[in-house]
């Protein structure tokens, strides 16, 4: 569904874009602060220790020289989070704290962003990563963006490659949005791609609406060789960077960014990043649920490390009315490949 200009723009104006800036993200022997090295190479091992050491991951995260180390772990601040690791030495972290992917590597390839200095101690939400916006995207009646990224989520069931987290109602939510939900978010770690699933459950006899987003944040080895295509040609966009919201027309058949990134484009979820730097391919596949696609970049900021990342978000945009005992379903997957 399209969202109309007077709706978007007061729903979003007042919307901030999380703040990340992940390490470099060039080649694996420039990006050893932010990449964990899924090789058998010992000078590659190295840098995956000192890649977790900064991001306070410990001794005990980093994997083994097959790559294969997977399960329940925590980190030197004491936040758990759940290793996964397949065959092919491909990796994917998954914090408790929030329910937030906060790594893909395949191929010794890092495609998810987070930013140097996030809080990984449960202080505050883990800036960057795949975090869940729910069940409010942006501002309204709640707390930004909900509260789904800055609670703990459960271990329903874990292998080697599967994970399924579980988000219930506590106090802490309940005060804020007392609704009988049940949320599960199941993470896989496959051959040749990351999938996700995100399922919302009414367990009450009463209707509720929310909003889902996944506010996802992916590496760039620079913006001058980053490109985002998909259907975005000839579709209405609201750039919030003009005024307070101006719906525009988008005319390029992809997208490059040599300016401060915030935009909404309701009905496009098919986004493809494209980096010419390492020669690589992101297929952002929403399967189900997510029907919109945010692009978000703090161009200039050097802080941020804006040069380094783009936020590519899969959104529900238009509240879901989701009646007693009925359930919800957002598939969003990654599939890296080469250009």
């Amino acid at each position: 569904m399209k969202l109309s200009l007077s709706v978007l723009a007061a729903a979003l104006a007042s919307a901030n874009a999380f703040s990340v800036a992940p390490l470099a993200t060039n080649a694996v022997s420039s990006r050893s602060s932010v990449v964990l090295e899924a090789s058998k190479n010992r000078a590659k091992i190295a840098s995956r220790s000192k890649w977790a050491a900064a991001r306070g991951y410990g001794d005990a995260a980093v994997a083994d020289e097959a790559g294969t180390s997977a399960g329940l772990m925590k980190n030197d601040d004491g936040l758990e989070y759940v290793r996964l690791a397949n065959a092919n030495g491909d990796t994917s972290d998954i914090y408790l704290f929030g329910g937030v992917v906060t790594s893909y590597v395949t191929g010794g390839q890092e495609y998810i962003a987070v930013r140097p200095d996030a809080k990984m101690d449960g202080s505050k939400p883990i800036s960057g990563g795949l975090s869940h916006c729910w069940p409010q995207f942006g501002p309204g009646e709640i707390q930004q963006h909900g509260f789904a990224r800055n609670v703990n989520w459960t271990v329903k069931s874990m292998t080697d490659t599967t994970v399924e987290l579980e988000m219930a109602p506590s106090d802490y939510t309940k005060e804020m949005w007392d609704k009988e939900f049940l949320c599960t978010f199941s993470v896989a770690l496959e051959d040749d791609k990351l999938s996700t699933k995100m399922f919302v459950e009414n367990k009450g006899e009463e209707s509720f609406d929310f909003q889902a987003a996944l506010h996802s944040y992916f590496t760039v080895s620079a913006l001058d060789n980053f490109s985002i295509a998909g259907s975005f040609k000839g579709k209405e966009f609201l750039n919030k960077m003009v005024g307070d919201g101006e719906m525009q027309t988008e005319e390029r058949e992809e997208i490059t960014i040599s300016e401060e990134y915030d935009r909404v484009y309701t009905g496009v979820n098919d986004p493809v990043l494209k980096d010419t730097g390492i020669g690589k391919s992101l297929t952002v596949s929403n399967t189900a649920g997510y029907e919109d696609t945010v692009l978000w970049n703090p161009y200039g900021d050097e802080g941020m490390g804006y040069n380094n990342f783009v936020c590519v978000e899969s959104v529900k945009f238009d509240p879901v009315t989701l009646e007693g005992g009925a359930s919800w379903t957002g598939d969003m997957a990654l599939l890296a490949g080469d250009l």
